[in-house]
């Protein structure tokens, strides 16, 4: 089961939704300010096409003046009137206006489909058309939403890209104080037990036990060594992929169920890759264990390694309970874990080791509930 979720998920759900509403508000109060303004350039256009109508109409007691002032005073909108068959009479506000009939022609049709037409009655008798464009104020404002979306996108990926640096420095000073430190606290009692290894063999030549206690000892001063690494970058040496993969699963086999069989095939004599031993045998080993853990130590591990010309797989394959596919990433997360007990750092501190360390990496190939599970490496050649 989940033990808790992260709380860099919570930031970025959160993150995700104050986003979403920033730029969902945005879009509809800009929307409202397209709208009335195109309200408001129609019955303005409905004004100038009364007076327009006025000024061809003038008689002895029509305002001149005034209407002219109210035709003068259209500076932004552009207007084609037309007769009754669409030709051109004249034009105003027309960028580059220069008596091209078939540019003339196309506005006049689109903006024939928009509606931006209004109909002006000459003399009772004679039928004139005003066609009207949007403003460029009101072109502006209608590409404004995706200036702005762009921007917001542009922010929070800054600020996701941010964030994500953050959090991995952190991390990195987390995994390097605490690999570190373990391997300080180990050191010390490991060279008093070492010590006490040697004094133990010259009084107790034929003791048949210490063979084992030589081993375990053997075995923290390895676990020491790998935090240590951990701790800090680690030396890559070319070396023979194969034997350090078998060593990591004869001690897997010494330490599993005699119910769990431990297999490896290949059609690879040698693979050489540029590796840290004591590392690459952690990630086989905490892998091995996981599987096991799966199998509720009853079943069959397989290890599989096959390469082309620059990569290397190494595929380990369980008989265990499987998983659903939106675990194949999370499996990998820091204190992620489905079992009652452990902390959720073994698949964690594995995929550092591939990805960082080896410049590999590392992933669930495939799963199937009751069946089993695949774990893919991806290591390039030496």
């Amino acid at each position: 089961m989940k033990r808790f979720l992260p709380t860099s998920d919570i930031f970025k759900y959160v993150f995700v939704a104050v986003a979403t509403v920033i730029v969902v508000c945005s879009w509809m109060f800009t929307n409202t300010l397209v709208k009335g303004l195109e309200a408001e350039e129609r019955r303005k256009m409905e004004i100038w096409a009364h007076a327009t109508q006025q000024f061809i109409s003038a008689d002895e007691n029509t305002d001149i003046d005034f209407v002219s002032s109210i035709i003068e005073g259209n500076t932004t909108i552009p207007v084609y009137m037309t007769d009754t068959l669409d030709n051109v009479l004249f034009v105003r506000n027309v960028a580059g206006a220069s008596g091209d009939s078939i540019s003339y022609n196309e506005a006049i049709q689109r903006l024939k489909q928009l509606g931006h037409r209004i109909e002006v009655n000459v003399n009772g008798e004679t039928v004139q058309y005003i066609y009207y464009d949007d403003s460029s104020l009101l072109r502006k404002l209608a590409y404004f939403p995706y200036v702005q979306f762009s921007v917001i996108a542009f922010f929070l990926l800054v600020a996701f890209l941010a964030f994500s640096s953050i959090k991995n420095a952190e991390q990195n000073k987390v995994w390097v104080g605490l690999s570190k430190e373990t391997a300080h606290q180990l050191g010390t009692p490991i060279s008093s037990l070492l010590a006490w290894m040697e004094l133990m063999k010259d009084r107790h030549v034929d003791d048949a036990h210490l063979p084992e206690m030589q081993k375990d000892v053997e075995r923290l001063r390895v676990v020491a060594e790998r935090f240590s690494k951990i701790g800090s970058q680690p030396t890559l040496q070319k070396g023979d992929l194969i034997p350090v993969l078998q060593n990591a699963l004869n001690y897997m086999r010494g330490r599993a169920s005699k119910q769990v069989t431990i297999d490896m095939k290949t059609d690879c004599e040698s693979v050489m890759v540029n590796m840290n031993v004591p590392l690459l045998e952690w990630v086989i080993e905490n892998l091995c264990k996981n599987a096991i853990d799966a199998m509720d130590g009853q079943g069959k591990i397989e290890l599989e390694v096959s390469r082309d010309a620059n990569r290397v797989y190494v595929d380990v394959t369980d008989t265990g309970k499987g998983m659903e596919r939106s675990m194949y990433k999370k499996v990998f997360r820091p204190g992620f874990t489905t079992k009652k007990r452990g902390w959720g750092l073994g698949l964690s501190l594995t995929k550092r080791i591939v990805t960082e360390y080896h410049k590999g990496k590392i992933f669930v190939k495939s799963s199937e509930i009751n069946v089993g599970t695949t774990f893919r490496i991806i290591l390039p050649t030496a």
